[in-house]
């Protein structure tokens, strides 16, 4: 199962589901919660009482709102967001290149990481803006209510959380890589 779970071929499939999974549910929201003209008919529809509810958000900014104009403010939001996804796109490319492929659960929460980031910029670019429509209260928390998020955004969430994790979840994989790695050190020196 973990042999099929690391392939190359595994990571495309998933990356492409997250983006068409994004984007349906996105699709969905719009259509569900926008009038005849287009805006926000400000309806929610409650899941789980109060704790999980749908209602569309959209979101001009990046993560949890933050402005590209107070980051960037030369440069339009649509040339902010294309130059920062291709830069944060090649970096991961480069980062899933270089990670072991024995540590399988880094390499697939890279994929989820760029699927999810894809989807927020597909987004961006069409609309200038996101559309979020998940929202969660969590119970005496920091905030009064977690900022209102979207698929993609648990892409990147859970794919982020499998990259902290790996290396104490394959505690074992990642001993042998250190030490494979510190031998070819110790034989490029003699």
């Amino acid at each position: 199962m973990i042999k099929k779970i690391n392939t190359l071929w595994f990571h495309v499939a998933l990356i492409v589901f997250s983006i068409v999974a994004d984007q349906a549910t996105k699709l969905w929201a719009i259509a569900r919660f926008t009038n005849e003209e287009g805006f926000p008919n400000y309806q929610k529809i409650q899941i789980i009482g109060d704790y999980l509810r749908f209602n569309l958000v959209y979101n001009k900014g990046a993560a949890f709102s933050s402005r590209p104009q107070d980051i960037a403010p030369f440069l339009p939001p649509w040339l902010f967001f294309l130059l920062l996804t291709i830069i944060a796109g090649g970096a991961l490319v480069w980062f899933y290149k270089s990670i072991d492929k024995r540590d399988w659960l880094s390499r697939l929460g890279l994929a989820m990481v760029f699927g999810g980031a894809i989807g927020n910029f597909i987004d961006r670019m069409r609309m200038q803006q996101v559309v979020d429509f998940i929202d969660c209260d969590l119970p005496d928390f920091i905030m009064t209510r977690f900022p209102t998020f979207n698929v993609a955004d648990s892409f990147v969430t859970v794919g982020v959380a499998f990259l902290i994790l790996s290396p104490f979840v394959l505690k074992e994989i990642h001993k042998q890589i250190k030490s494979e790695e510190k031998q070819k050190k110790e034989d490029r020196n003699r």
